[in-house]
């Protein structure tokens, strides 16, 4: 009996353990996703703004809206043109320049006209273009002039000035302005030397009729008479053409 009991129970032990290998062996094993490849948002759109000027060039700066995922920024191609009906076809560019490798940045555009009005666009090095930046430069005239104010004698009610305007261009100025802003309730009584004109708390003198061309390095006064409550510390103006 003892001996049947045996021969069963091996029996049933090899048949459990066989199936447990038959499953073990149909089990599937599973096979690992592949890695999603990122897709690099465009670099564009942009923003931009004219950083400086000079006679001969204008330097813009930059900014990305979307850095790529792909561990690099790509560089922007700045082109300029000379109306804005040209930029907006992207036609005739007249100059362009590329920047470095960066997310903002700033790109000097040299060799141009001075005085001369430009407009500029983005593109990036797959050749896609900025749709929304169309904006201007002027780059800087060869003529300029500064100008600076001080006070000769004050009293209780006004005090009397004397601005001196000067040529700080590379060429002959044949005209000048020079403009500022009252800090109170002062008001011209009288002007020499030029011409005011006012509008409320602004006042712009122009040059006379004898006094409106200067030389390279050349300078020109004008006076003021005014009067006031309180008289000022001192006048900030600022001289153009």
């Amino acid at each position: 009996m003892l001996r049947m009991f045996l021969a069963v129970t091996t029996l049933a032990l090899a048949t459990w353990a066989g199936s447990t290998t038959t499953a073990a062996e149909a089990t599937p094993t599973p096979t690992p996703s592949a890695t999603p490849t990122p897709t690099c948002p465009p670099a564009l759109p942009i923003s931009a703004s004219v950083a400086s000027v000079t006679t001969t060039s204008v330097t813009i700066s930059y900014s990305l809206f979307f850095r790529p995922p792909c561990g690099y920024d790509p560089p922007m191609t700045i082109t300029l043109f000379a109306s804005r009906e040209d930029a907006q076809q992207w036609r005739t560019p007249v100059a362009e320049a590329v920047s470095g490798p960066e997310r903002s940045g700033t790109v000097t555009i040299g060799g141009l006209t001075p005085d001369t009005e430009y407009w500029y666009r983005f593109s990036d090095p797959d050749g896609k273009r900025d749709p929304y930046v169309i904006w201007p430069a002027r780059t800087a005239s060869l003529t300029s002039c500064r100008a600076t104010a001080t006070i000769d004698t004050h009293w209780g009610g006004g005090f009397v000035a004397t601005v001196t305007v000067r040529n700080t261009g590379t060429l002959p100025v044949d005209r000048w302005r020079v403009s500022w802003r009252w800090s109170g309730d002062e008001r011209i009584q009288t002007v020499w030397g030029g011409v005011p004109e006012t509008a409320g708390a602004d006042v712009t003198v122009r040059n006379a009729s004898y006094n409106g061309t200067l030389a390279l390095d050349g300078a020109t006064t004008f006076g003021l008479l005014v009067t006031t409550s309180a008289v000022p510390d001192g006048l900030t103006v600022t001289c153009a053409r």
